[in-house]
């Protein structure tokens, strides 16, 4: 499943090849993903132009500009909202979705949901346009339209309850330890859960833990205000390595040019169940959690 590391890594990859881009086509071939694709998706973004693409937890946010002159001039949009003003397109990989740029697409697979066909700048002579596919077998993504400002982009409903990014400098160990206290749910459990922080899942959570030397297991509420700020830096640090290794591909994952990533190879425990520890050479154990897999050394963490 992309976790923030793939889905930053994506967003990187993007933004040489679709920024400033005119959307000059749409093509959805399948609006059952996770929330259906709404019927008015291709007239919303006909004509408009790729501004930023900005990351929020694991949602892609790709802003979209109204064309120069009066509105998209998309037919269709009467009775939409005023197509003069920005509006985002969000986007969710899900559990096995992916976002590539094809200069020359080829043809379009079964699982191949939505094509965009973005013109160059300006068209200037001989450019070709580029076009950015959404992939997504199992069809957990998903492909939202929302026209709010950016000011109040924030208190979309799949967004205002997201917790610090963990890039954020607001995100430390005293906030950790703060937005902690009284809880008895294991510390793994509650960095999933995204209220505290976003974008550590499952194998970076795993990880993370190892590095500041906690088990999984551990109630949040017990650690200590000095084993909050190792773990935060844990997570900061583990995250910023998965992105400069091009994320993890366990399975589906690729980058937009196709590229697979390589955290994974170097895993200090996630998956790595009967293999010997790389610190201390105990056996590195499974257990379950919230029905996800968690991997710790029972002799480094603690």
């Amino acid at each position: 499943m992309p976790e923030l590391p793939e889905v930053e890594v994506t967003r990187r990859g993007l933004l040489p090849h679709v920024v400033g881009r005119r959307i000059v086509d749409v093509t959805v071939r399948h609006r059952g993903l996770r929330w259906p694709v709404e019927p008015e998706l291709e007239a919303r973004l006909a004509g408009r132009v790729i501004g930023r693409i900005e990351r929020r937890g694991k949602y892609l946010l790709l802003e979209c500009l109204p064309a120069a002159g009066t509105g998209c001039g998309a037919e269709g949009m009467e009775g939409l909202e005023d197509d003069s003003a920005i509006g985002w397109l969000l986007i969710h990989l899900g559990m096995t979705g992916t976002l590539r740029v094809y200069p020359d697409a080829p043809p379009p697979g079964t699982h191949d949901h939505l094509d965009l066909v973005l013109a160059a700048p300006d068209n200037p002579p001989g450019a070709s346009p580029v076009v950015l596919r959404f992939r997504d077998p199992r069809r957990f993504g998903a492909i939202i339209w929302s026209p709010l400002p950016e000011a109040t982009l924030g208190e979309h409903p799949l967004l205002r309850k997201l917790g610090l990014e963990p890039f954020d400098p607001r995100f430390d160990g005293a906030w950790l330890h703060r937005h902690t206290r009284g809880r008895s749910v294991a510390i793994k459990t509650a960095l999933l859960a995204g209220e505290i922080v976003v974008g550590v899942g499952n194998i970076y959570c795993s990880e993370s833990l190892f590095r500041a030397g906690i088990r999984p297991t551990t109630a949040a509420g017990r650690l200590s205000a000095a084993r909050c700020d190792k773990l935060a830096v844990a997570v900061r640090e583990t995250l910023a390595e998965a992105i400069a290794r091009g994320g993890s591909t366990l399975r589906d994952f690729v980058g937009s040019d196709g590229s697979s990533g390589y955290f994974q190879l170097d895993c200090f425990v996630y998956d790595r169940a009967g293999e010997p520890c790389r610190v201390c050479g105990t056996p590195i154990r499974q257990i379950v959690q919230g029905q996800r897999s968690t991997f710790y050394c029972p002799h480094c963490q603690h």
